[in-house]
């Protein structure tokens, strides 16, 4: 981008400040301007035309060397804001605006700039979603399964393990050969080097460009985070790159908008939010998907709930745009169960069919049991009292929970949770501990029978493979 010189001598036009409410410029003259048009400041700063009314127009700033003043003057480029992206980015963290913040040394000198706005695809350019994204996470893979190209809510109140569980899937895609972008938005400083030391820490970060905004960044570039991560996705979909976008999260990306709209004197609507709330972020989220040609970008974006309060606004947007959503409930995280997610409150709507025959009907089988085991639950406390079909529901229950336990961090293959998955439901097995058979076995991946397993088509020829060979596992 050239300065404030250039672009007068080039259109012979020039605006004046009249107005600056925190990142929020009132700006008079410019009789040309267009809507998103990028103007640069006579100081070097620039920013984005927001709206245009009568014989003044508002910018939203993007990039300031000084204190914006009164009288201050501008002059436009005739050019829409764009953003760096490339394969160049890979193992950085940027800005929103393609800035490289880590490793402080690393230059990107080939540069292609995209608009971060770009034209949905329709029905003609989508593909069924057929392929299952597998995240390493027993309870999501086995029961809450998610498909390449789908938009997938995940929810919850704070500090309840959604960004553990995020990072997992993470990790696990990348050792599968996906490329990831992360987008960090209006985090706090410490949050976003956990993040990142973590991707380094696991020596994946060679595999991700993290785009991040912390939370004392300007309203407005914290507002574009999650369009320079998603531009940045369809980048390497027009390359045939599968892709990962992960929004962290969309409910501060709501909050930052409301703010940015109400400097604007914007109409607000329900709890204040613009009226174009919705759209925002529907526009934002249909750029993912199962495309034609076998690519996709799969799109993974955060709300947080207060209270366990799944009817918010914001929250209730996101589920309605979304194919489903995974929620963390914090009564189940007091309990100590990780990962915590509530699963009759989760939905994943295109996942199943995504899933081989086997595991689809391991699926229906253990659901359909937890949802007796949930109702019988509260009886346990009879003990003795208890008839033995109870008590073998109990007992099944609990092992299968205990099964869905996993450390942080920790990648489970999917032949291995079908398997574990199976032992927990088979009755033979109740007399043998199931955590000390689980960590046996996971240290025993790569014996012959687990991969013969792996090729088998029906789960009842599963349990009964397991009861006959109760020696040779055990």
């Amino acid at each position: 981008m050239q300065d404030y010189k250039y672009y007068l001598e080039k259109f012979s036009e020039y605006g004046e400040v009249v107005e600056v409410k925190q990142s929020l410029v009132v700006v008079e003259g410019l009789p040309n301007l267009r809507i998103n048009e990028i103007v640069v400041f006579e100081d070097g700063g620039y920013g984005q035309v927001t709206d245009i009314s009568d014989s003044v127009c508002r910018v939203a700033l993007l990039k300031k060397t000084s204190q914006i003043k009164s009288g201050e003057k501008v002059s436009r480029t005739d050019s829409l804001l764009t953003v760096p992206v490339g394969e160049e980015f890979l193992g950085t963290m940027i800005n929103p605006m393609g800035e490289i913040i880590a490793p402080e040394n690393k230059t990107v000198e080939k540069i292609e700039n995209k608009s971060i706005e770009s034209e949905i695809g329709g029905i003609d350019k989508r593909a069924k979603i057929d392929k299952q994204l597998l995240t390493g996470v027993t309870l999501v893979d086995m029961l809450l399964p998610l498909g390449n190209g789908q938009k997938e809510l995940v929810i919850g109140d704070r500090k309840t393990g959604k960004t553990s569980f995020l990072l997992t899937t993470v990790k696990n895609q990348i050792k599968l050969g996906k490329t990831v972008i992360f987008a960090a938005i209006g985090k706090k400083k410490t949050d976003i080097n956990k993040i990142l030391n973590y991707f380094i820490s696991e020596k994946i970060i060679d595999k991700i460009i993290f785009i991040a905004s912390g939370s004392d960044d300007s309203e407005n570039l914290i507002y574009l985070t999650p369009y320079t991560a998603m531009t940045m996705a369809e980048y390497f979909r027009d390359r045939g790159t599968d892709t990962l976008v992960v929004f962290d999260d969309l409910s501060t990306h709501a909050k930052i908008y409301r703010q940015i709209a109400l400097n604007s004197d914007k109409f607000p609507g329900r709890e204040s939010y613009p009226g174009d709330i919705f759209y925002l972020h529907a526009h934002l989220l249909e750029r993912a998907g199962n495309f034609t040609g076998g690519v996709s970008i799969t799109c993974l974006p955060v709300a947080e709930t207060i209270e366990g309060d799944l009817s918010g606004y914001i929250t209730t947007n996101l589920m309605g745009i979304t194919d489903g959503h995974i929620y963390f409930d914090r009564s189940i995280f007091t309990k100590g169960r990780r990962p915590a997610i509530n699963l009759p409150l989760s939905v994943t709507r295109v996942g199943r069919q995504t899933q081989a025959p086997i595991y689809q009907q391991a699926n229906h089988e253990v659901t359909a049991f937890l949802s007796e085991y949930e109702s019988l639950q509260n009886l346990a406390h009879f003990g003795a009292e208890l008839s033995p079909n109870v008590k073998r529901v109990i007992t099944r229950g609990e092992r299968i929970i205990q099964i869905f336990d996993q450390k942080y961090s920790e990648i489970i293959s999917s032949e291995m949770q079908l398997i574990l998955l199976a032992l927990a439901y088979c009755e033979s097995y109740f007399d043998i501990d199931i955590n000390k058979l689980k960590e046996k076995l996971l240290k025993e991946k790569n014996k012959a029978w687990i991969e013969r397993v792996g090729e088998m088509k029906n789960f009842k020829d599963l349990l009964e493979y397991l009861e006959k060979n109760k020696k040779n596992i055990c």
